[in-house]
Parts: C-alpha cells; structure tokens; sequence
C-alpha cells in the first residue's frame, strides 16, 4: 500500500464521517435553522473529501481540475443555498429553536407572510 492509497482511504473515511455526522445533525439538531447548519458545512466537507480522494486515486491532471472545480463549486453554492433557505424560512415564519440567544434579522426585515412571525425565544 503506497502513500497514495493511504491518503486516499482517510480522505474517504473522512468524508463519510462527515457525512454521517451530517445526516446525524439533520436527525437530531432541534429546529430548521440548525439542522440546516449541520447539513451545509458538514455536508460539504464531506463531499470535499471524496473528491479529493477521487482526483488523487486517478492522479490525472484532467481529473484533478475538474475536482477542483467541483470544489470550489461546492464552497461556493452550499453556504449561499443555506444563507437563502434560511433567510426564506425566518421570513416564511418559521419558529426558532426556543434557546435560540441571537437573532440577527429580528431588527431588519419582517417576515413576509400577514400574521406569522417567528416565535421569539423563550426565557
């Protein structure tokens, strides 16, 4: 097993580390907003790692910048996906998490939709 192959199996362990701690996240974060998190930033390191992996285990430079892009496609849409269904929910009415302590958009916009607005911390 050269160097190479050693790689390219931790690169790949991590990545379903990640995964499944992403899919854990999803399962047991208690609101939409954290869940989405936990979704989006472990998610993408985790599909970051099976790339790398791939491009490595191929060792073409073809290969490579095609992973590249994949990656830099990922760093560049997951976290402004979140960012947008995230803003969509708050204004949609979605509730936060009851021990939520910060909430940037209470100042700024309303949400959009007559009569729901997202349920204030309790405490």
């Amino acid at each position: 097993m050269t160097i190479a192959d050693v790689i390219i199996v931790v690169l790949v362990l991590l990545g379903c580390g990640f995964g499944l701690l992403a899919a854990v996240g999803v399962v047991r974060m208690p609101d939409l907003y954290t869940r989405m998190q936990s979704a989006t930033k472990a998610g993408t390191l985790g599909v970051v790692c099976v790339v790398l992996a791939a491009a490595i285990h191929f060792g073409s430079a073809a290969v490579a910048v095609e992973a590249m892009m994949v990656v830099l496609f990922f760093f560049a849409t997951a976290p402004i996906a979140s960012h947008l269904i995230g803003r969509a929910s708050y204004r949609a009415g979605v509730p936060l998490w009851s021990r939520t302590t910060r909430n940037d958009l209470a100042a700024g916009e309303p949400p959009t939709t007559p009569g729901r607005a997202p349920m204030p911390p309790k405490g």
